[in-house]
């Protein structure tokens, strides 16, 4: 047993979600979304290194000392697997881990919409799930691609950096690829994908230009592609990614993202009131042919109104997933109105408003 698993099961017994181990700092939990410090002593630049390099493997360690950054996954048996981010600060070495529950949670646990049991069944396109770091985007991802799962049957092939949940074959076969360990680049396994006979593939992130190309690629040639982008907003996820290419392909990307696009699943986490933990609002952008088209004629300043009228298809504002949960009493007024994008909607909740320095006036 390593020296650093005692802090795991720690982490594990408190329901946190992150643990933070940095050099001239105690010990620090994230718990239910707040910093909790562990009683525990200040940690040691040698000491810590020692702690955190028992658990890492070689060529990982070689890429530390190289760069001054690593992510990779580690695993308790018994207890959970962990994404580990090393760096280098300051004070001498930092270390943060997410927890990653061993048991993958399904949409109705998760209490999402069902409209996502159908964005699992689509035969091809492109869906994304976006939001903040720490927003529950890959718990939402896994849930979605737990349903294909267990009712299809087809060829899923997952690409992440590290590998988080790890689906078991049910109806499907799951093939899961490591960048780094598996492969060398995002993009250089989705080209590789398109050769192993995938229907769904899920791409940890698009994290930049070649990799979004080939994605878009992917969902315009027959395939479901997943993937996750750090944006806030339906809007602000189309023009993120059209903005990204040359603004000579813009055009050309524009009206391919058009046709590939199926769904944008935007969430954030708020903190509960009616017991410990937190719950995720859902802003859904459903691609009908109306959202296609203001996709195609640069007009994504009205896919707010798109949205707004389009709950039956599945669609639903983030204001109006945020007033569901206020209205059944899961969070605050005070929670609700600091994550909503309608301030004045929420403000009558609220017995003494506090100042928002984000809002314009």
């Amino acid at each position: 047993m390593a020296k650093i698993d005692a802090f795991f099961k720690l982490m594990h017994d408190y329901g946190a979600s992150d643990l933070h181990m940095v050099a001239g700092q105690q010990p620090v939990l994230r718990i239910h979304g707040d910093l909790e410090r562990v009683k525990y002593k200040v940690l040691d630049n040698d000491d810590l290194r020692t702690m955190l390099y028992e658990i890492t493997p070689e060529e990982k360690i070689k890429e530390f000392e190289e760069t001054g950054d690593v992510d990779f996954a580690y695993e308790i048996p018994g207890l959970g697997r962990y994404r580990a981010n090393y760096f280098m600060q300051k004070n001498g070495i930092g270390a943060v881990f997410r927890e990653i529950p061993q048991e993958i949670k399904t949409i109705d646990q998760l209490g999402l919409p069902t409209i996502l049991k159908r964005l699992a069944l689509l035969p091809r396109g492109l869906v994304l799930v976006t939001g903040p770091t720490g927003s529950g985007k890959s718990t939402t991802l896994a849930a979605i691609i737990d349903e294909a799962n267990r009712q299809r049957k087809d060829h899923i092939i997952t690409i992440e950096d590290p590998i988080e949940f790890v689906h078991k074959s049910k109806n499907c076969i799951v093939n899961h690829r490591e960048v780094g360990t598996h492969t060398q680049s995002f993009a250089k396994a989705l080209r590789a994908a398109l050769r192993e006979d995938p229907d769904i593939i899920l791409v940890g992130e698009m994290r930049d230009l070649e990799t979004m190309r080939l994605a878009i690629e992917a969902a315009a040639t027959g395939h479901l592609v997943f993937s996750t982008l750090h944006t806030e907003y339906a809007s602000k996820t189309v023009n993120r990614i059209i903005e990204v290419f040359p603004t000579d392909e813009q055009e050309q990307i524009r009206h391919m993202l058009a046709d590939a696009l199926r769904a944008v699943i935007s969430q954030t986490l708020l903190k509960r009131t009616d017991k410990p933990g937190r719950v995720a609002a859902l802003e859904i952008l459903i691609a009908t042919h109306g959202v296609r088209a203001m996709i195609r004629e640069k007009k994504t300043q009205h896919l707010l109104s798109a949205i707004q009228t389009g709950k039956k298809y599945g669609m639903q504002s983030l204001d109006d997933s945020i007033m569901e949960h206020l209205q059944a009493g899961r969070v605050s007024p005070q929670e609700a109105y600091m994550k909503c994008s309608n301030k004045e909607i929420f403000r009558p909740f609220l017995t003494d408003a506090p100042i928002d320095f984000t809002e314009v006036v």
